[in-house]
């Protein structure tokens, strides 16, 4: 094979936004005279009708748009905004489908900066949403009101590529498998064109595992020591938003900064972020979600395999790994027997405790760690995490003495990404105790969970927070002086109780917080129809449900005439549904697609550009989905999005509400599935054109008093509740 050589070539200047000078000090435009009229105080205030006219008809940004039409529902959320921004108050609202929510919290937001030179977050839960607000959204914002603000678009570390890994990597080239060797030599050249090295910037195939050796990581930058510290990537973009007043970033990034920040980190510059003090959360229904994925810890065998692995490791008849190529340099060639050794061992223990605990998973496919369980805790899991967590621990300490003894090689490179992979399996060993004292902490929920994926099953092993509320609270509302919270659906039965008490707002103190709704102005009561099937059995026994799913599935899709979006909670559902369905839909002419058959995105794209196709999917489908027009005009939720009561976190958090004397079905499962459902319903309507059905097939909405909540959350519209095949003969007239 040729060798991949390493490009030299510097990165090129970044462009467009990313480049806009920060502000310039000349003549101010006729909208930044407007803005400074009020000026009271150490904060300037934003002039709330200057601003509003900007977005009313004939102004400023209503002309740069093609189409444009005046809500009523957006401007009063922009007042809702400037307020927050005016009172440093702390603002949730729920703008429903079509309100246009970027518009109305960025024209103060970009205003606020105008005015007071103060750095704003903008945080988003997706790439695409951040994407769309960096390369369209704010540019053009800018362009309409002729100013100028420097704007960083920012991800998480593991986006980049570390130029310093990807030559460390180049030189072991010769143990790649061919799809990654191939993919080496297009980063070799892609490096010489690239100015972010993001991986989203990569158009060629790029195997995961390969990324994952040559991304940025926290634990393995060196920092100033870094010979690449000129070209680096990710240092630049640090630098660039060093000075930028606007940073729109995701969630995950946003925690890791306020998270560092609440534990020691301090408030008085860099950390994560630059600092920062005014926040705005898009997409702020899911903050729970995220924050509990954030602050989880996880380990698994195939974890430590990949650190132990790059220490050491044989590799067709070679010895390979960091260790071999600094032993020599530490004078201590003669411990690679014992290295050999302590590394197979952990091998061993990892798989033995992962046999173990498949059983412990085997019912359910997951496990959670509770007093109820101790005893098979205690003889299936306990000895051999404790083996496995023993045998860590003497690993490190070899390296830490091996390391210690030898303080003249500190800077060398090799020896600083040791010392990184050591923290690494010391975290391990670590997590390993927790599981081990699991009684001692129970402000988490130990869980295990059998995976099918990469061969032979194993087993993953997580530590959850149970409640993430109040560390939301301290890390995110109580250190900024203004955090706007916006999304779709924020509400449950037209209160913001559920979702206030899950992220940390409700447990804000002596600040003021400020709470609306704004309806979409979307014609949901002429054009959308909600339809019940009131013959439909109740999902309590799978058979009898599943059949008359499998039925109703596709004799509506039929009826449509296709254009259809279908959404389940499970996959074998969707399995069993798309499998009964496929031939009577093939056969007019109408393509099925199926989650799991392709990359979301592409799946996606054929949707969006087959106009009569239909979309069987579940969990990640129910949010994110944008098909404006025919392309969607039948949405079938199959089932209400309940959790299984099997899933441990949420089963951890249903027994501790019961403990405190609550409801966990009511006050939990309940509005958590309001929640989701309401994310299904609006993926109908996406313009104010739009027109179709949206189909029910759990009964329980309209047979149990809590359906009331379900249906009391959703718009206004057309309804039929009667048989199934009264529906059919009703979707299609209303279609037509």
């Amino acid at each position: 094979m040729k060798p991949v050589k390493s490009p030299r070539k510097p990165p090129r200047q970044k462009t467009g936004t990313e480049k806009a000078a920060s502000r310039t000090h000349g003549k101010r435009t006729p909208y930044e005279e407007a803005l400074k009229e009020r000026t009271p105080g150490d904060t300037r205030l934003l002039n709330e009708r200057a601003i509003i006219a900007a977005l009313e008809e004939g102004g400023a940004i209503a002309k740069r748009l093609d189409t444009y039409e005046l809500r009523q529902s957006q401007l009063g959320l922009m007042r809702l905004v400037i307020r927050g921004f005016n009172y440093d108050a702390f603002v949730a609202a729920e703008a429903g489908t079509g309100v246009g929510k970027s518009f109305a919290y960025l024209l103060p937001a970009l205003s606020h900066v105008l005015l007071n030179n103060e750095r704003i977050v903008i945080s988003t839960a997706t790439i695409t949403l951040q994407e769309q607000l960096y390369e369209k959204d704010i540019p053009l914002v800018l362009s309409a009101l002729g100013v100028d603000i420097k704007v960083a678009l920012m991800k998480g570390r593991g986006n980049y590529l570390c130029l310093r890994r990807f030559d460390e990597t180049a030189r072991e080239q010769s143990f790649f498998t061919d799809p990654e060797y191939e993919a080496l030599q297009a980063m070799s050249a892609w490096i010489d064109t690239t100015h972010t090295g993001a991986r989203s910037d990569i158009s060629f195939p790029l195997p995961d595992s390969l990324w994952s050796r040559v991304a940025c990581e926290a634990d393995l930058c060196m920092g100033a020591r870094c010979h690449e510290r000129e070209r680096c990537f990710f240092q630049a973009l640090r630098a660039q938003a060093a000075t930028a007043p606007v940073l729109v970033v995701n969630h995950h990034l946003l925690f890791a900064d306020a998270s560092a920040r609440r534990d020691g980190a301090g408030y008085d510059g860099m950390v994560v972020l630059p600092l920062y003090h005014r926040v705005i959360i898009d997409e702020a229904h899911t903050v729970e979600e995220a924050a509990t994925s954030f602050f989880s810890e996880q380990f698994s065998r195939f974890s430590i395999y990949r650190q132990t692995a790059r220490l050491f490791r044989r590799q067709r008849g070679s010895l390979r790994g960091l260790l071999v190529l600094i032993l020599p340099a530490l004078h201590a060639k003669d411990l690679l027997d014992k290295i050999e050794s302590v590394n197979q061992k952990i091998r061993d223990s990892a798989d033995a405790l992962d046999k173990a605990t498949l059983e412990l998973c085997k019912r359910e496919g997951v496990f959670r760690l509770t007093p109820d369980s101790d005893k098979d805790i205690r003889a299936t899991l306990v000895p051999f995490i404790e083996d496995l967590r023993s045998r860590l621990q003497t690993y490190t300490a070899l390296i830490k003495s091996m390391l210690d003894t030898n303080t003249e090689n500190e800077e060398n490179v090799i020896v600083w990404e040791i010392k990184s992979i050591r923290k690494r399996l010391e975290f391990i060993a670590q997590l390993c105790r927790v599981f081990i004292e699991y009684k001692q902490h129970p402000d988490k929920v130990l869980w295990l969970e059998r995976h099918n994926s990469s061969g032979d099953p194993w087993v993953s092993f997580t530590s959850t927070p149970l409640n993430v509320s109040l560390v939301l609270k301290e890390a995110i509302f109580n250190p900024n002086k203004t955090v706007v919270c916006v999304s779709a659906t924020l509400t449950v039965n037209d209160t913001f109780d559920y979702w206030a008490s899950r992220c940390g707002l409700a447990l804000v103190d002596e600040r003021l917080v400020l709470y609306d709704q704004f309806p979409s102005p979307f014609p949901y009561a002429t054009s959308v129809l909600l339809a019940i099937p009131t013959d439909a059995p109740l999902p309590l026994s799978d058979a009898p449900y599943r059949d008359f799913v499998n039925k109703a599935v596709g004799s509506l899709a039929a009826r449509a005439g296709g254009s259809a979006l279908i959404l389940f909670t499970s996959y074998s559902a969707l399995e069993s549904a798309y499998n009964a369905s496929k031939a009577l839909l093939e056969k007019q002419g109408i393509r099925c697609l199926k989650q799991g058959d392709d990359d979301r995105s592409r799946l996606l794209k054929t949707f969006l550009t087959e106009e009569t196709s239909v979309l069987f999917a579940t969990d990640s489908f129910w949010e994110g989905i944008d098909a404006p027009g025919d392309t969607l005009r039948l949405v079938i939720l199959c089932r209400l999005p309940f959790r299984t009561p099997n899933e441990p976190v949420f089963a951890a958090r249903c027994e501790d509400l019961e403990r405190r004397g609550g409801n966990s079905f009511m006050e939990l499962s309940v509005p958590e599935s309001v929640m989701k459902f309401k994310q299904g319903f609006g993926r109908l309507m996406r313009r104010s054109s739009d027109r179709g059905v949206v189909v029910v097939l759990d009964a329980r909405v309209i047979r149990k008093l809590y359906g009331k909540v379900f249906l009391s959350s959703l718009p206004e519209t057309k309804v039929c509740f009667a048989e199934l095949r009264t529906i059919a003969d009703k979707i299609e007239r209303f279609l037509e």
